[in-house]
């Protein structure tokens, strides 16, 4: 796959959507540890809005339907994580707004701004226990994927496996961010679930653009 055109992204949140049905459970038991633990509902229930929105979707600008994606997502999900969420589709559809169809290098820009955009919003950097440990490494792997001139099943596939990694990197590191902050040296060895949701979003991509 050479790029991904407005077909291909509505049936990737297709597959979001199955993926946070999925792990609604998953997510509501690892919010739990030191959250509140109603990540699985939230995400749920922003992914299934998104997915609705999507599939109405008229226009030829994937761009824009990712920010309305986003915008759906703002409305639908209007807790921390919701709103953190929809702010990096909404961030990364503006990215490239006009953008029809989606190559390697504009999914790579999308990402970015995804990941620069939850990062300006909430205050808060790599190595902060965060959704952001997942989402800057596929970002950054994009980057170098566009570099090196990869496809875009490739690219993404690499991006999947840098969130993986991301993720299971969170369990040594400490909460600085939310209620998980509170936890202090008892959140080394928690796997953050704002990471987690980060993956399984990436992991959405990955299975559509391998259709």
């Amino acid at each position: 796959m050479t790029s991904i055109d407005i077909d291909a992204l509505k049936n990737i949140f297709g597959h979001l959507k199955r993926i946070m049905d999925e792990n609604r459970e998953m997510l509501i038991e690892l919010d739990s540890v030191m959250g509140d633990g109603d990540l699985g509902i939230t995400m749920q229930k922003a992914f299934t809005a998104a997915h609705t929105e999507v599939q109405g979707f008229t226009g030829k600008e994937s761009g824009q339907l990712l920010l309305k994606a986003g915008m759906k997502i703002a409305q639908a999900a209007p807790s921390t994580m919701g709103t953190l969420v929809a702010m990096g589709f909404m961030k990364g559809g503006k990215s490239i707004l006009k953008t029809e169809e989606i190559s390697l290098s504009e999914l790579s820009v999308f990402f970015r701004a995804f990941a620069n955009g939850i990062m300006d919003a909430g205050k808060t950097k790599p190595g902060n226990k965060t959704i952001i440990d997942a989402l800057d490494p596929a970002a950054k792997a994009l980057e170098e994927a566009s570099v090196e001139g990869k496809n875009v099943a490739d690219g993404i596939q690499m991006a999947y496996t840098a969130a993986r990694e991301g993720v299971e990197n969170t369990k040594s590191m400490k909460a600085q961010h939310g209620r998980a902050a509170y936890y202090q040296e008892k959140s080394i060895g928690v796997t953050d679930a704002g990471a987690t949701v980060a993956a399984l979003i990436l992991k959405g991509f990955y299975l559509g653009v391998r259709e």
